[in-house]
């Protein structure tokens, strides 16, 4: 199922020892689009400290009480490494952080998280994970490090807050069709699928739904989001309904009007090409 960011936040997050604290935003990785980390603003028992949670700690959700429970102790958070959560966060930050949780790296395979496609792929059993062995972590860790002092890449935040992209321009290949309303994330992978487009701007009451995989590119100093479609087709496109929930149905209509593939059927492929063992 798909959820929107604006709905997920203000969530609680409850540790095995008690409560952390509340969403406020959700740091995004650019090239794959797929939500990282939640931004957590812990309670008066942390002295109100916005830390870092990757979805790899979370298990099942309670929509209706609007808590996600997840796998890790008040003490792990607050023995974690101190990260400025309003700056870029960087690789060498997140190999500190994934590091104290014993998390696997997310880039270290071709999923979307590692070798998986989701996070709660990476758990071995109720409330544990398969944790990197520490003589194979450190040859890891400094592996990443040459690699991106080769490319100089040490300082390139590759990941992002969602909350600085919202409103930004949405420009199609033959001029601006509106801006960012919000996004759509796949509760199970933790995937942005869509781009929420308002274009009242444009066309009255009007907001459709743009994938990632469309966008030509991003101008983070100008603040737009190129789309390689036009604007016939996005005025052309179907309507999106906030107030009720996406269902295949209607996403199969939405690849159907741009003639692309949906990602579910592109993602089976992409399976389907390595064998297992």
């Amino acid at each position: 199922m798909l959820r929107s960011i604006h709905d997920l936040e203000n969530y609680a997050i409850q540790a095995t020892d008690g409560e952390i604290g509340h969403v406020r935003n959700f740091l995004f990785d650019d090239a794959l689009w797929v939500i990282r980390y939640l931004v957590v603003e812990t309670g008066s028992w942390f002295s109100s400290r916005k830390v870092l949670i990757s979805p790899i700690a979370i298990g099942r959700p309670n929509w209706e009480k609007k808590l996600l429970p997840v796998a890790i102790t008040r003490e792990q958070v607050k023995s974690s490494p101190d990260i400025d959560t309003e700056k870029p966060v960087s690789r060498q930050h997140e190999i500190g952080l994934l590091g104290h949780y014993g998390y696997p790296y997310y880039w270290a395979g071709p999923g979307l998280w590692g070798n998986d496609s989701s996070p709660s792929l990476s758990m071995n059993g109720i409330g544990g994970f398969v944790a990197i062995p520490q003589n194979a972590r450190q040859e890891q860790e400094e592996e990443d490090l040459r690699a991106e002092a080769e490319q100089g890449r040490r300082n390139d935040p590759h990941l992002r807050s969602c909350k600085a992209i919202q409103n930004y321009g949405i420009r199609a290949s033959d001029g601006d069709i509106g801006h960012l309303q919000g996004l759509l994330v796949e509760e199970e992978t933790w995937a942005v699928r869509y781009l929420i487009v308002n274009t009242s701007n444009w066309w009255l009451g009007h907001q459709v739904l743009i994938a990632p995989p469309w966008i030509r590119d991003v101008n983070w100093f100008d603040s737009t989001i190129s789309v390689d479609l036009t604007r016939k087709q996005v005025r052309e496109a179907p309507t999106y309904d906030s107030t009720e929930a996406l269902n295949r149905q209607q996403e199969m209509q939405l690849f159907e009007h741009y003639g692309r593939n949906a990602y579910w059927i592109k993602e089976k492929s992409a399976t389907a090409t390595f064998p297992e063992d």
